[in-house]
C-alpha cells in the first residue's frame, strides 16, 4: 500500500483544488460554494518520485454527530487516523481564523504528522500570510496557490521528504490489477450504504436525505473472493429535466465519467419502488458504454412480497431492456448483509463473459447454423449474402460481419443474431457489438 496523504481543513480553503493540482487531473468537484466535498476521495499519484495515495476530505466543522456536517467530520477524522501525513490547509487571504486554530489543536492531539499549507498565497501578501501560520506550533508552513500552480513543486518535494520510504517489490512480482467497478443508480437507491457494508466502515456519508453523494469516490477493496477491486461510488443520476443546479450537473458528469472508466457496473435499484424508467435509462447508458452490468435490488429486507417483487422486476426487464437480455439480478440488503455473498460471484461471472474471446471454429459453426435457421431477409428485392463473421475484440465482445451489402442488414436481423449468440454461448446481460462491413460490387458503376 502506498503512504496516505490526507488533505484537511475548514470548508472552502481550496482543498479539492489542491487535490486536483497534485493529482494532475480534475478528479474532485470544485465550486465556490462551501461544502461541495462530502465524502473522502482518493487517487494514486506520484509526488517528486514518490507514489502516494492522496485523500481529499470534507471541510472540518463543529456539529452534532447526527447532522450531515457531523457525519462529514467523522469521515474526515477516520481518514486522519489512517494518514501517514496530513496536509492542514488554511486560506492565506483570510488569514488564520479561530476555526483554523481549533482544528489545528485537534490535529496535534491525534499525533499524526502534519504539514501546514497556506493556500491562496499568490501575490505580495502571500509570504506574510504564510508566516502567520508559525503560531500554530506545527513547524514551517508552505505557501502555495493551487489555482495558479505556484509553489506546488516545492510542496511535492516536502511531502516526499516527510514520508516513509516504500518497500521495493520483489523481482518479477506481478501487479495485482484491480477490477474497476462503478456503483450507479438513482438518488437514495442505497449505493453508499452498499459500499460502506462492503468496506466494513462508514466510508461514505449516508442518511435519509437523497443526493448526499456528490462526487465519484474510488476505494480499493479486496473482495470475499480475494480479488482486488476498485469500487467507485457515484452521485445519483436523475432525469435530465430535473437536473437544474450547476453543482448537480457537475455531479452527474462525474458519475458518467466514472462509468466510462469502469469495467463493470452495479446498478443499484430500490426494491421497494421497483424498476423505474430512470433505472432503465441508466441500464441503457451502461449498455451503450459497453460495460458489463449486474443489477442489485437493494433494501430487500424491507420487501414484504418477495416473489411478486422479483417477478415484476424480471418482467419489466424482459420487456424494456431487450438489448441486455438475461442481465443478472441480485436481491440484497446492505443493512443486514442478506444476499451480499451472491453479489461478487455474479460480478465475476459477468466479467468473465465480458472478457470472452470465442474460438474461430465455434464462431463459424454458430454463424452457419444461425444463417441456415433464419436466412437473411430480402432488401430491395434481393437477398443479402452474408459471408463470414470474426471477433475483433473483447471487453465487450465485438464482431465484424462481412458480406455483399452487409451494411443494409435490418436492425431486426441484427437483434436475431445477437440473441442467438447470447443463447449459444451463454452470455446473458453482456453488451455485444456487431459492425457491418459490405463488400464492393465491381460491376456497380458499369452501365
Amino acid at each position: 500500500m502506498h503512504p496516505h496523504v490526507v488533505i484537511a481543513g475548514r470548508p472552502n480553503v481550496g482543498k479539492s483544488t489542491l487535490f486536483n493540482r497534485l493529482v494532475g487531473a480534475r478528479l474532485a468537484l470544485v465550486a465556490d460554494t462551501p461544502g461541495v466535498t462530502r465524502d473522502r476521495k482518493e487517487a494514486e499519484c506520484v509526488l517528486a518520485g514518490t507514489k502516494v495515495m492522496l485523500v481529499d476530505t470534507a471541510g472540518l466543522e463543529e456539529a452534532a454527530p447526527d447532522t450531515l456536517p457531523g457525519r462529514m467530520r467523522a469521515s474526515t477524522s477516520l481518514a486522519v487516523d489512517q494518514a501517514d501525513l496530513v496536509l492542514f490547509v488554511f486560506d492565506a487571504r483570510a488569514g488564520l481564523l479561530p476555526e483554523d486554530m481549533h482544528f489545528a489543536a485537534w490535529l496535534r492531539r491525534t499525533g499524526r504528522p502534519v504539514l501546514v499549507v497556506a493556500n491562496k498565497a499568490e501575490g505580495r501578501g502571500g509570504a506574510a500570510a504564510t508566516m502567520e501560520a508559525y503560531e500554530l506550533g506545527m513547524g514551517e508552513p508552505i505557501g502555495v496557490s493551487a489555482e495558479h500552480n505556484e509553489g506546488i513543486y516545492g510542496l511535492m518535494s516536502e511531502i516526499a521528504e516527510r514520508l516513509p520510504k516504500p518497500d521495493m517489490p520483489a523481482d518479477g512480482e506481478e501487479a495485482n490489477l484491480p477490477l474497476h467497478l462503478a456503483i450507479v443508480g438513482r438518488p437514495n437507491a442505497g449505493k453508499s450504504t452498499l459500499l460502506n457494508y462492503l468496506l466494513g466502515e462508514q466510508r461514505m456519508i449516508t442518511g435519509p436525505e437523497p443526493g448526499l453523494t456528490r462526487d465519484a469516490v474510488a476505494v480499493d477493496f479486496t473482495g470475499p473472493d480475494d480479488k482486488l477491486y476498485r469500487l467507485v461510488d457515484t452521485a445519483g443520476l436523475r432525469k435530465r429535466a430535473k437536473v437544474d443546479e450547476g453543482l448537480e450537473r457537475m455531479s452527474t458528469s462525474s458519475s458518467i465519467e466514472a462509468l466510462k472508466r469502469a469495467e463493470m457496473a452495479v446498478l443499484a435499484v430500490d426494491a421497494l419502488n421497483g424498476i423505474q424508467e430512470q433505472d432503465l435509462h441508466i441500464a441503457r447508458l451502461i449498455e451503450r458504454e459497453g460495460r458489463g452490468c449486474v443489477i442489485a435490488l437493494t433494501k430487500w429486507d424491507a420487501v414484504e412480497d418477495r416473489p411478486k417483487a422479483m417477478k415484476q422486476a424480471l418482467d419489466r426487464l424482459s420487456i424494456s431492456l431487450s438489448q441486455s437480455k438475461g442481465i443478472t439480478l441480485v436481491p440484497l440488503s446492505a443493512e443486514t448483509g442478506e444476499g451480499i455473498a451472491k453479489l461478487f460471484p455474479a460480478i465475476r461471472a459477468t466479467y468473465e463473459k465480458w472478457n470472452m474471446r470465442v474460438p474461430t471454429s465455434a464462431l463459424n459453426r454458430w454463424f452457419e447454423n444461425a444463417l441456415e435457421r433464419f436466412p437473411p431477409p430480402m432488401v430491395e428485392g434481393r437477398r443479402l449474402k452474408l459471408r463470414y463473421i470474426t471477433q475483433i475484440k473483447a471487453r465487450p465482445p465485438t464482431f465484424a460481419l462481412f458480406g455483399t451489402r452487409a451494411e443494409q442488414v435490418p436492425e431486426t436481423y441484427q437483434r436475431y443474431l445477437v440473441n442467438s449468440f447470447r443463447e449459444v454461448f451463454d452470455m446473458p446481460g453482456v453488451p455485444i457489438r456487431i459492425y457491418l462491413r459490405g463488400t464492393e460490387n465491381p460491376y456497380a458503376d458499369q452501365k
